[in-house]
């Protein structure tokens, strides 16, 4: 059996260049086409060589054949967000949309997945851990194409936003992606083409685990993954839907430690405050180097972190965030914590509005430019004047969610002798490899 084609939706632009490296043919036209193109959007309709369409597919003649999109932006809204030109093999869809071309490449899942390993580890990372990571990135992208295929049967509308006088839970998953699979961002997984595969060793790992998933009662599993769990993993009903996943649970990254509640305030606030052993408290920069790419290099307080925010920074961030006018920031409150002792609701009070936002991404996104690290974080107010601090700092644990596999944990256990069946069954468990093909 082959493995599935899948549809990854790029970017969407006004306008996109493109070039075409080997010979392509326009499917509507029958007209074949190489070196530089350019299409763009007036009217609702994409204009390419003098006509308009409502899509355009580009298909590759040879398997050799690829093309480059110009000025890809990654790391959308993040603090690493950039733009750089990407090559991908496969086909090229384009489509009208409300907010400009949208870009789908049509690519054999394997050759996804090896741009996806490429791309959100460096090809130098330790074997087992690139083979757990190939499994559980295989995992991921079919179970949501079942799980998008299920909601299509059941007519069911997907639901992720609860909002009223006093609230708003929020939560970002796969409800964006109505026409691909998956994007190529960090908000599925890191996809940025042939441009990171530069290591045969790569390709080798997604040869040797071809096909393998992780399944539970026969069914392949949701298997998410973040950079950092901070020493204690999330359950998945607190960052996502709240449908529970008995493999997602929570676990202690390491073999010995007694796990705290970090549910109870108390608890987790000495939790982060101190700096626990785990897989993933590593300081050892030869194999975060191995690991991770340039761009999250960049960031290196990642176990453990500090934010600063004056009152001016912050009560302005919060209204141009949120949209909501809270005047000064009195506090920021924790009412409900999950299993990692990240944040599921917090309050914000002001001295003119007070509200609640959820789930882990929204607070993360409302108190920072781009994303704070995690939602695993304690308040201390400063330089309190008539009742307003003048400063809140804010110390955390952990980068990202924390559900599932933690990628930095994982890299520290392929050093310590784990291969990759034990690094999945430490953070799956309850799961098995099936060969699918």
């Amino acid at each position: 059996m082959e493995a599935p084609v899948v549809n990854v939706g790029i970017m969407t632009e006004k306008a996109i260049s493109f070039v075409f490296h080997g010979e392509y043919v326009h499917t509507e036209t029958g007209s074949f086409l190489k070196d530089e193109q350019r299409v763009i959007c007036i009217n609702g309709q994409l204009m390419f060589n003098g006509k308009r369409y409502n899509e355009i597919f580009f298909e590759p003649v040879t398997p050799d054949s690829f093309f480059e999109l110009k000025a890809v932006t990654i790391g959308i809204q993040f603090h690493w967000e950039r733009q750089e030109d990407q090559s991908f093999k496969g086909a090229l869809n384009l489509i009208a949309t409300k907010k400009g071309i949208l870009a789908i490449n049509q690519v054999d899942a394997e050759e996804y997945l090896a741009s996806v390993i490429s791309s959100e580890m460096k090809p130098t990372a330790p074997k087992e851990f690139l083979k757990a990571h190939v499994v559980i990135s295989r995992s991921w992208l079919f179970s949501q194409v079942e799980q998008k295929r299920e909601h299509k049967q059941e007519k069911r509308k997907y639901k992720n936003i609860t909002r009223d006088n006093e609230q708003l839970i929020r939560w970002y998953d796969h409800e964006d992606h109505e026409l691909f699979d998956v994007c190529a961002d960090d908000h599925c997984q890191r996809y940025q083409g042939m441009t990171r595969i530069i290591s045969p060793n790569v390709m080798n790992i997604i040869n040797e685990t071809r096909g393998e998933v992780l399944v539970e009662d026969n069914k392949i599993c949701d298997t998410r993954f973040s950079k950092c769990c901070g020493g204690v993993t999330e359950l998945f009903e607190n960052c996502w839907e709240p449908v529970h996943h008995p493999y997602l649970t929570t676990l202690y990254d390491g073999q010995s430690e007694e796990l705290p509640d970090l549910t109870i305030e108390k608890e987790a606030d000495s939790w982060i405050r101190t700096s626990p052993p785990a897989y993933c408290n590593s300081s050892n920069h030869a194999i975060l180097e191995q690991v991770l790419n340039d761009y999250d290099n960049e960031t290196t307080d990642f176990y453990r972190w500090k934010v600063v925010y004056t009152q001016t920074q912050l009560s302005e961030l919060v209204y141009r965030k949120s949209g909501i006018y809270f005047g000064e920031i009195l506090d920021l409150v924790p009412l409900e914590r999950g299993t990692s002792g990240r944040i599921v609701r917090l309050k914000i009070i002001g001295t003119h509005n007070s509200f609640i936002i959820g789930k882990e991404l929204e607070i993360r996104r409302t108190l920072s430019e781009t994303h704070l690290y995690s939602s695993a974080f304690v308040v201390d107010k400063r330089n309190i004047q008539n009742n307003v601090p003048q400063a809140f700092v804010l110390t955390g644990a952990g980068w990202g969610h924390g559900v599932g596999l933690c990628q930095i944990g994982a890299a520290v256990m392929s050093t310590q002798g784990f291969d990759y069946k034990q690094i999945l069954e430490h953070y799956f468990p309850g799961t098995e490899i099936e060969k699918r093909y």
